[in-house]
């Protein structure tokens, strides 16, 4: 312990009694004194005799943990204590009481845990109190550890069962509960198993109730307390309470509640004591009723808590002293107020606990109700819930309060039926928004308010603009007038409170209000002849309802309540004749408007404009939406169609219906020519061109259907083959999925693509063969899952789909945006509605998760979607489900295009390449329909065909004809034979189904041979030949026909029977009528229309900032909704129906009608000429065959240079908006202004300098050149005005201490002291008094002795400095200059006389900053005199400038800098890729290493200007609260100093970088090449010149560093010997000092190193380029240049001459 006094002719100090008696050992004393500058100091002791202490304790055992019972023995001398005459009690060191009582002996004690910083330990005191009421106490120590993680729930119940075993009912509940609170707080840890702990928790506060019930009452309050704690301890986690628990807990809390009333008249008046030990009564009696609530014993444990509440307050009021301050108790449901006052002081006074507390103030009670002489006991409890929810009647809202009077033995004081009212006040546990309306006294005047319980309070609250009379009349269900109304009342009222003169309460004194609407009429009182008035008012609403508990109905009355004036959103106040509990119910009023107002609010537009606005908003949005929405429905339209295939066989009859699906990955759609093959069990089709000239096929997301006719039926199809030429600017595709159906029966094949068929990504490949997916691949989650993802987002969700709608749904994109029109504004009339609604407080909330929500909160919402709802699904589901329009039969026909009028319809033009297609019919073109007939029908049979028959050159028509003949009759043969034989050959079956078409392909034959007649033909017998070798094989073919038509005839006689089916069918057509649709249109205007009107009209009725408000909050949750919930709701049940359904959704119900009229559209073929004049495509055309390896392994090389190409010019444009960030961040780091205010300050402070300065011209200077300057003509500036000094400026010298070097012996006797120059080993660092003396007089101004003593440099907040002759600390004998000139000065001779400058000084630094406000720019200024032994002074500078405030034109800088790093971000993710594909090779890359870094020293740059930010921060606040002294800014310049120089290492790098990037251009290529090859050579002579160059600068140091300043070093020898190969040197001083050597020297020097060694250096350079240029290959990547310069050069529209 340390005592402090100072004082003046004093000899005697008093040690205080207090102190003498805590004492345990010996007082030391010490005294300080000082006289005359002398000082010194004297100690003595003060002796203390140590008396035996008459108590001795042990403990056992030593060590232990929380779970383990410990036992303490005391022994004590028997003139202190007598037998059973002592009180021992055990306490913590902190005051903690764990045991009082008479046993000697204390045993089975549970200790709290350790302090585990002092390894556990637990410090224990231990007092006795004899019977005189002395005491004496000792302390112990012992370690108590924590029980462990290992200890399980049983641990716990075998523990806790074999120690209630132990005891057997003989010790007290106090005993168990000092063990269960070493239990519980090992259980309160987190422990797996909740269901055990609940029984765990039962069972000991079982076992503590029975020990209670059948033990003795607690007569020691620290007992009671233990157990109170032990109680809280276990009813701390409330979800692992159980209804038994609470009722044993009950059990006990009532117990010690109850013997605190008998305990604390032995105790005395302990206030203190006895408000620790109710606290964890109350606590706990707090919790078990908050979870109580959904107990079935609810009503049994609220009385309990009653009791117990009370019992506490007679324990508390007992021995309570009248007129004190009050005893509180709260807890975070509970709070309790008792106080014991005299009657006259009830009167007018409040009684409170907090504010979220019940208020009560009593009226004056007359003496029949209290007596004067006796005082009154005041008890009050307030709830934070009703304690009575049990019981089922109305709901109550906010606090319960309750007020009772008792006398001092406890009677209650009966208090009711008085005079005059007691005032209650009963707050709201949550604020909540009232309804408020103004209204316009000159326009309208009525208010309706939807009043939603009956059998309430209604409080109007007027806020009048001006002081004005106003009457106010209340209808129900109709407008009140002068003669009919329900209540009336003028206002402002007289004889009230001011904010009660404009306050209505409408009660049963009115008569009892009915839920419904009511209407308020507001008009002004005016004079005679006036008829309205300018005034508004603001008018808010409120219903609320005072109840009190009546305990013998045991329910919640109003009798002699009611609601007061004082009513606010925030409290009730309620007006009662009675005491007791009470409560309220509050409501606020769901919002409604009134619609007879419309144009009296609409005239307030003015005024409140934020909801019609942002209604109208939205309506132009929506009309500007539908004209777009409309343009792309148009733009639908034409995608969606059915393209017949141009190059289909006009004989082929069998149709196949192809659905292509483009995936929706960024560029799947492609502008390749597409082909297609489908291939059957039975056959393959031709190769199909997939294209439409009427519009784009696959596009992004786009579904494609075409019509594909084949000969015949192909049978089960088994695959189909995708391929293309890789053509236009846009060649990948990504296929998704394709369908084919066969429209003769209906069969549907998948087909699972899912596939890239591009040269750079995917499998890199342009054909690919897709198999049938199985019903398997259909059903795998990743197909399901994808599926309805992308379903739902761009059809099924409402908003999403009006971008991305699917061209072929009826459900267009207008009626889309009106829908979505319709829900918003009907999402905002449901918003609008609710909005500001309060919550009740006292409802239970739902916590699912971390998401906490109140019933009130869920009816609200399904109350709105109740609304919404089913009118927005309605009007859906008629847009989706009507059927489109019926139109006429012309119309519908045009929908399919016409394959008989393919020619004449000239919109229908072939998309083909020109010269694929044949619109005339000549010679050569018959020969080539032959030559396509034979090829065919060989194919179908299987059977070789001559390939001269095949070639372009024969034109021999029978020839041709005569190889089909003999087809035909062998296959004739073969089939009869087969048709005996085996009827399954596959071969036969071909044939079978070929012959048909075959038949019509030779009709067609005929008819062109018809059409060019034997004049076309030179020799007219070939031509009849011909003609009839064509019947002869109808003929043929008819025979075989003729089963075949039988089979038709019976087809086309049952065919009725479907078309009478199809009828059937189509009566029951899936969707509604066509008009349904103008039904949707009309539920969308109502709707939309009322939503607007009732919005806009309950937005003026708001205000504006109400309605700001709740334009806010429905913009946030509509876009978390849309952006947020929406997805997540739509993924979710993609899974569960990818993870449960699992079925396949048939989505080209939307495509059935074309499908249907494709199906009816049969293409006639007559005998007319035209018939045959339909265009045939040229199967030579390329896209027809599939692109063979060797031309996509061009298109690979073509598409990897073009990618090459525009990558070097995306790194040459990315590297030149990094380089030019990188420079404006660079050069913002640094002010052309520096320069001159560097180059100003440097002029001014060098005047009076010289070469070589004594200390006698140094003061001499500082006296004159350096005050006048830093002292200018402003005050507080610089010079001439321009930078202020920032604080002081401050002299800081270093010194070496004495006899720093060694003397030579032989002149020790004449040189009494040698000092070395300066370095850090001999730097002086003492401390000495005035004229560097030894420092004796202490009492001198510290300010006289601050010049004499070292400081070291954190201290001085100072940096290391490089001088011309060494490297100084920053530390020092420093001084600081005062804020004038005249002070300085001073201070400045007091140095002078005192010599502060000898002979051991080696360098003095004049410091100060100074600020330019002119340029923004801090000049932090040093200024050196250095020496060296030799005596003289040499002047040198150094200054820096900063940056430390940021103007408005660094916004520049700011964004070039954040640009810059978002460019060091984008090479950071570049590195990291290379990294991870090349690994450790990645290290050998030079280029690669100077990217890294350009990255480390970016970062380590930005981490570097933070610290310079803070930095400079922290030393402007310094200087901010020392502006007098000096402030250093050294660590903020050494921080822009480091900035500086890695930026321009930055500049140097990303400099250097360019040479890489220009490695493509050849003349750097070859320099780079040529340096490489010569680099060996070069390094040799590297050596050679380092070696002759090391040896001049050697020997000219030695020869003349001794007099030329030039050479006084070896580094500035090197730099004269630099200058001399330069050009730049002074022979005069050479040759001057020694003509002959210096000659020879500088001779020697010119000639070796330059004329032989330099010149062979170079020579060696040039040979090796020649090399180079006579060996030189292009490489590859100069032709990627060339393409790069190519492309350039088409993109701006230079022309260009390709290379040969």
């Amino acid at each position: 312990m340390l005592l402090k006094q100072q004082a003046s002719n004093v000899n005697i100090f008093a040690v205080p009694s207090t102190i003498l008696k805590a004492a345990t050992q010996d007082i030391r004393v010490v005294v300080y004194g000082s006289k005359d500058g002398q000082s010194g100091y004297d100690t003595f002791i003060i002796p203390l005799s140590e008396a035996q202490s008459p108590l001795t304790c042990s403990i056992n055992p030593p060590v232990g943990d929380i779970l383990s019972p410990f036992n303490i023995s005391c022994s004590t001398v028997n003139q202190f204590c007598c037998p059973d005459c002592c009180t021992f009690c055990l306490t913590t060191l902190d005051g903690s009481k764990l045991y009082c009582g008479s046993d000697v002996g204390m045993r089975s004690l549970f200790l709290p845990l350790g302090n585990k910083s002092s390894n556990h330990s637990v410090g224990l005191r231990v007092i006795v109190k004899n019977a005189n009421g002395r005491t004496t106490n000792t302390t112990l120590s012992t370690q108590v550890r924590d029980a462990g993680s290992n200890s399980t729930i049983q641990d716990l119940r075998t523990l806790v069962s074999q120690y209630v075993t132990q005891l057997n009912g003989s010790s007290s509940a106090s005993v168990l509960a000092q063990m269960f609170l070493s239990v519980s707080t090992n259980l309160n840890k987190d422990l797996s198993n909740k269901e055990e702990k609940k029984k765990l928790r039962e069972e000991m506060l079982g076992h503590m109730c029975d020990a209670m019930t059948a033990g003795e009452p607690l007569v020691v309050l620290t007992e009671a307390e233990t157990t109170a704690n032990t109680v809280f301890s276990l009813v701390t986690l409330k979800d692992e309470i159980t209804t038994n628990a609470e009722m044993n807990a009950c059990c006990v809390l009532n117990k010690v509640s109850t013997s605190l009333t008998s305990t604390s008249h032995t105790e005395g008046d302990d206030s203190a004591l006895m408000m620790q030990v109710a606290t964890p009564i109350f606590q706990a009696a707090g919790i078990i009723l908050e979870v109580s609530a959904n107990s079935d014993k609810q009503s049994e444990i609220s009385s309990t808590i009653l009791k117990i509440t009370e019992n506490i307050q007679s324990a508390l009021l007992a021995n309570k002293q009248p007129n004190r301050e009050p005893l509180i108790l709260t807890s975070p449901l509970i709070s309790m107020y008792v106080n014991r006052l005299s009657p006259d002081r009830l009167h007018n006074q409040i009684f409170s606990i907090d504010k979220n507390s019940s208020a009560f103030t009593l009226p004056l009670l007359g003496p029949q109700m209290l007596h004067s002489d006796k005082p009154v006991d005041v008890r009050m409890l307030s709830f934070g819930m009703n304690p009575f929810s049990w019981s089922k009647g109305d709901a109550i809202s906010g606090a319960v309060g309750g007020l009772s009077l008792t006398r001092e033995d406890g009677s209650v004081i009966p208090v009711s039926n008085l005079n005059k009212e007691i005032e209650i006040l009963l707050p709201r546990l949550e604020a909540v928004d009232l309804n408020s309306t103004v209204l316009d006294l000159s326009k309208y005047s009525t208010l309706a308010i939807n009043l939603t319980n009956p059998n309430t309070s209604l409080v109007l609250k007027l806020d009048p603009s001006e002081e004005i009379a106003l009457q106010l009349s209340l209808g129900f269900k109709y407008y009140p007038n002068d003669t009919h109304y329900k209540a009336k009342i003028q206002l402002p009222l007289h004889k009230t409170t001011p904010e009660e003169r404009y306050t209505w309460v409408i009660d049963s004194k009115d008569g009892a209000l009915e839920a419904g609407l009511y209407y308020l009429l507001v008009r002004p009182i005016v004079g005679a002849g006036v008829n309205s008035s300018n005034a508004s008012v603001i008018i808010s609403s409120i219903a609320a309802q005072c109840k009190y508990w009546d305990n013998i109905k045991t329910n919640w009355s109003d009798y002699g309540c009611r609601v007061g004036p004082g009513t606010t959103r925030l409290v009730t106040q309620c007006l009662c004749t009675h005491l007791t509990f009470f409560g309220s119910s509050f409501f606020v009023m769901p919002n409604a408007v009134d619609v007879t107002r419309t144009a009296e609010l609409f005239a307030t537009f003015s005024q409140n404009p934020v909801v019609v606005c942002f209604v109208g908003a939205v309506f132009l949005l929506y009309f500007i939406t539908v004209v777009w929405a409309r343009r792309k429905d148009l733009q639908d339209q034409v995608k969606v169609k059915v393209t017949v295939l141009e190059d289909n066989d006009p004989l082929a009859e069998y149709r196949y219906l192809l659905v292509i699906s483009t995936g929706h990955r960024r560029g799947a759609s492609t502008s390749s020519q597409v082909t297609v093959t489908v291939t059957g069990s039975v056959w393959e089709s031709e190769p199909h061109h997939l294209t439409d000239p009427d519009k784009p096929v696959f596009e992004r997301g786009g579904v494609d259907m075409f019509l594909l006719s084949t000969p015949f039926n192909l049978g089960d199809l088994q695959s189909i083959r995708l391929w293309h030429d890789n053509s236009g600017t846009h060649p990948a595709w990504y296929v998704n999925k394709v369908m084919v159906q066969d429209l003769e029966n209906g069969q549907k094949w998948h087909f699972l693509c899912s596939s890239w068929l591009a040269i750079d990504m995917g499998e890199c490949t342009l054909d690919k063969v897709f198999s049938l997916a199985t019903e398997t691949d259909l059903k795998r989650f990743s197909n399901l899952f994808f599926m309805k993802t992308a379903k739902d987002l761009f059809d099924g969700h409402l908003w999403f789909s009006v971008i991305s709608r699917p061209a072929n749904s009826r459900f267009t994109r207008v009626q889309r945006v009106s829908c979505c029109f319709s829900l918003l504004l009907g999402t905002m009339l449901t918003g609008i509605m609710f909005w500001g609604i309060p919550s009740d407080p006292s409802e239970q909330s739902v916590t699912i998760g971390s998401i906490k929500f109140s019933w009130r909160q869920l009816m609200v919402g399904i109350q709105s979607s109740i609304i919404m709802f089913p009118v927005n699904l309605l009007i859906v589901s008629i847009f989706r489900l009507a059927r489109p329009r019926k139109k006429t039969q012309q119309t519908a026909s045009d929908q399919i295009p016409k394959l008989e009028s393919a020619l004449e319809d000239k919109k229908h033009s072939i998309a083909l390449p020109q010269g694929c297609l044949r619109t005339d019919i000549t010679v050569e073109y018959v020969i080539k329909d032959i030559k396509r007939i034979l090829g065919s029908l060989a194919k179908a049979v299987g059977c070789p065909v001559p390939k001269t028959a095949l070639e372009s050159g024969i034109t021999d028509i029978f020839t041709l004809l005569s190889l089909i003949e003999e087809i035909i009759q062998q296959q004739n043969s073969t089939l009869r034979r087969f048709d005996i034989e085996d009827s399954h050959n596959n071969l036969v079956s071909v044939y079978k189904l070929y012959q048909q078409h075959l038949y019509k392909q030779l009709q067609n034959l005929e008819k062109e041979l018809k059409l060019i007649g034997p004049s076309e033909i030179s020799d007219p017998e070939i031509y009849s030949r011909a003609v009839l070798q064509v019947q002869r094989m109808k003929g043929l073919l008819e025979a075989h026909l003729s089963s075949t038509s039988s089979k038709l005839q019976l087809t086309c006689i049952s065919s009725p029977a479907g078309s009478s089916g199809a009828s059937k069918k189509k009566c029951c057509q899936k969707g509604l009528p066509w008009w349904f649709v103008f039904v949707g249109w009309f539920l969308i205007a109502a709707t939309s229309g009322v939503s607007a009107y009732f919005t806009m009209m309950y937005g003026l009725t708001y205000g504006k900032e109400k309605s700001i408000s709740w334009l806010i909050s429905l913009s946030v949750s509509f876009f978390q909704s849309l952006l947020l919930i929406q997805p997540v709701k739509v993924l979710g049940f993609a899974v569960f129906f990818a993870l449960v359904v699992k079925s396949v959704d048939d989505d080209d119900e939307d495509d059935e009608e074309y499908i249907k009229m494709l199906k009816n559209k049969v293409p006639a073929f007559s005998g007319d000429p035209d018939d045959v004049r339909i265009s045939r495509r040229n199967s030579s055309c390329s896209f027809y065959q599939p692109p063979p390896p060797s031309d996509v392994g061009k298109m690979k090389e073509i598409w990897i240079k073009d990618q090459k190409a525009f990558a070097l010019i995306w790194e040459i444009l990315i590297y030149l908006g990094f380089f030019c960030m990188l420079l404006m961040a660079a050069y913002s780091q640094r002010d052309p202004n520096a320069f001159f205010l560097t180059r100003h300050i440097q002029q001014s402070f060098s005047n009076g300098i010289s070469d070589s300065m004594s200390q006698q011209d140094v003061f001499i200077w500082a006296n004159s050149s350096l005050l006048t300057n830093l002292f200018g003509q402003y005050s507080g500036f610089i010079t001439d005005g321009n930078s202020k000094l920032v604080g002081t400026a401050r002299l800081r010298q270093v010194r070496v201490q004495k006899s720093s070097c060694r003397k030579a012996s032989s002149v020790r006797s004449s040189v009494p002291d040698c000092h070395a120059p300066y370095s850090w080993e001999v730097e002086d660092m003492g401390s000495y008094g005035p004229g560097w003396t030894s420092l004796i007089d202490s009492n001198m101004s510290k300010a006289l002795f601050t010049p004499w003593q070292y400081q070291t440099q954190s201290r001085l907040r100072a940096h290391t400095v490089w001088g011309g002759m060494a490297l100084y600390r920053g530390g020092g004998f420093v001084v600081d200059l005062e804020p004038d000139q005249q002070n300085s000065s001073s201070v400045l001779q007091y140095l002078f006389e005192n010599a502060w400058l000898d002979i051991y000084t080696r360098a003095l630094f004049i410091e100060f900053t100074v600020y330019n406000a002119n340029v923004n720019l801090f000049c932090i200024v040093t200024l050196m005199l250095e020496t060296t032994a030799v005596g003289a002074f040499q002047y040198r500078t150094e200054l820096q400038n900063i940056r430390l405030f940021q103007t408005t034109d660094g916004i520049p800088t700011l964004v070039s800098e954040a640009i810059y790093f978002l460019f060091i971000l984008y090479y950071m993710f570049l590195q990291a890729k290379l990294m991870k594909q090349q690994k450790w090779e990645y290290f050998r890359n030079k280029w690669n290493i100077l990217e890294l870094a350009i990255i480390l020293l970016s970062w380590s740059a930005f981490s570097v200007f933070i610290k310079k930010m803070v930095q400079g921060d922290q030393d402007l606040k310094y200087y901010q609260d020392h502006r007098n002294q000096f402030p250093s800014f050294y660590e903020t310049a050494a921080a822009d100093s480091v900035l500086g120089y890695l930026t321009a290492v930055l500049v140097l790098l990303a400099t250097i970088k360019m040479w890489h990037l220009m490695r493509l251009n050849s003349k750097l290529n070859m320099i780079t090449n040529t340096l490489q090859q010569a680099w060996s050579d070069i390094s040799s002579f590297i050596v050679v010149i380092v070696i002759m160059f090391l040896a001049y600068s050697i020997v000219s140091n030695l020869l003349f560093g001794w007099k030329l300043y030039t050479y006084k070093t070896l580094i500035d020898a090197a730099t004269a010997m630099v200058s001399l190969q330069l050009g730049i040197f002074n022979y005069e001083e050479i040759l001057d000092l020694n003509p002959v050597l210096g000659a020879f020297i500088i001779g020697s020097c010119i000639i070796f190193m330059t004329f032989v060694v330099l010149n062979l250096f170079i020579s060696v350079i040039l040979e090796a380029f020649s090399q180079e240029q006579r060996h030189h290959k292009p490489s590859e990547e100069e032709e990627i240049v060339d393409l790069m310069l190519l492309k350039i050069c088409n993109f701006l529209g230079i022309k260009t001459k390709k290379k040969q």
